[in-house]
């Protein structure tokens, strides 16, 4: 069975999905970093991964397979047990809903394609070319979709392959121009409603774009959001908020909460006038450590983050 060794990351999943290509695990681990020992006790020990297996008992990985190998490595980089990982992934896998409507592997093939188009663009720096790919996009498909299963995982996988010159240029260039164009979109919605909400980083536990993207997902019609500089001191959110009155103050991280996180969150929310929540995978991993408490927990789900937000505002959900 070939590797597509020639081809880029993208292109090669497009590849593999067309022909159904299946792996060793060998060539899995070259392809991940993770050791063959590791890859079976992720199986064994945690039912986190499940090959298809030969006739003769041996192990092949599909690129679905391999790309939830990555996914594993990444939560067990942002501080997340392996124990823990397979619940966050049952809930963040994308497009299981529509698993008796439209077969998985279309659906996943119609975004890389989408994904091959925009990296072109960005290997090519054509601006132009990426903006006309990303109106299509936006076009076609809903604001979860458009980051969570098309932009998001693409932009994660140039800034974590940055080995060959060129691509952290890549990754600069399309991490700048989805920047500028979700703020854009956060102040178009903006406008002059009568609801605010303040959205900031939990210091060094997420980068910009995530910020903003979720900021994006918590905006509407009815809520004027503003997003506050990554760097954003936590001790000074509580004179931020004095300043500017909002309704919610939104922190947001993509890494495991710390021991003493609930500790702090339940401080700063007895010195606002205002309800304090918690976004991002760190508000699906503190849930049980916050329960009970006045902090909300918004989740990490961008179809779902703005309506229990709207919800914790208007007293319909507890904390």
């Amino acid at each position: 069975m070939p590797v597509l060794t020639d081809l880029p990351p993208v292109s090669q999943a497009v590849a593999s999905l067309e022909r159904e290509d299946l792996f060793p695990i060998r060539e899995v681990a070259r392809l991940t970093g993770i050791n063959p020992v590791t890859l079976r006790a992720w199986e064994r020990r945690y039912g986190l991964i499940e090959p298809t297996r030969t006739e003769s008992g041996h192990r092949l990985y599909s690129m679905n397979d391999i790309e939830r190998v990555r996914s594993i490595l990444d939560w067990i980089d942002r501080g997340v047990a392996v124990s823990k990982v397979g619940k966050i992934l049952a809930k963040t896998e994308p497009l299981k809903v529509l698993a008796n409507f439209i077969p998985d592997d279309r659906v996943q093939s119609d975004y890389l394609q989408w994904q091959t188009q925009i990296q072109q663009a960005v290997s090519s720096f054509d601006d132009q070319a990426l903006d006309r790919v990303c109106s299509q996009i936006f076009s076609s498909y809903s604001l979860p979709v458009v980051f969570q299963d098309i932009l998001m995982p693409l932009w994660l996988q140039l800034l974590q392959c940055q080995e060959a010159f060129g691509q952290t240029s890549e990754w600069l260039f399309f991490d700048g121009f989805l920047r500028a164009r979700v703020l854009q979109r956060i102040i178009m919605l903006r406008g002059a409603q009568p609801r605010r909400v303040i959205v900031s980083a939990l210091s060094g536990q997420c980068r910009e774009l995530e910020l903003l993207v979720a900021a994006l997902f918590l905006s509407g019609n009815d809520s004027g959001v503003r997003v506050l500089t990554t760097g954003q001191p936590f001790d000074e959110l509580t004179l931020v908020c004095e300043k500017t009155r909002p309704d919610a103050l939104v922190l947001f991280s993509n890494h495991a909460p710390s021991a003493e996180l609930p500790r702090r969150l339940n401080r700063l929310a007895m010195s606002l006038d205002c309800q304090l929540m918690l976004a991002g995978d760190a508000s699906d991993l503190a849930r049980d450590s916050l329960a009970g408490s006045s902090v909300a927990c918004l989740g990490n789900e961008g179809s779902t983050m703005r309506q229990r937000m709207v919800q914790f505002l208007a007293g319909k959900l507890d904390s």
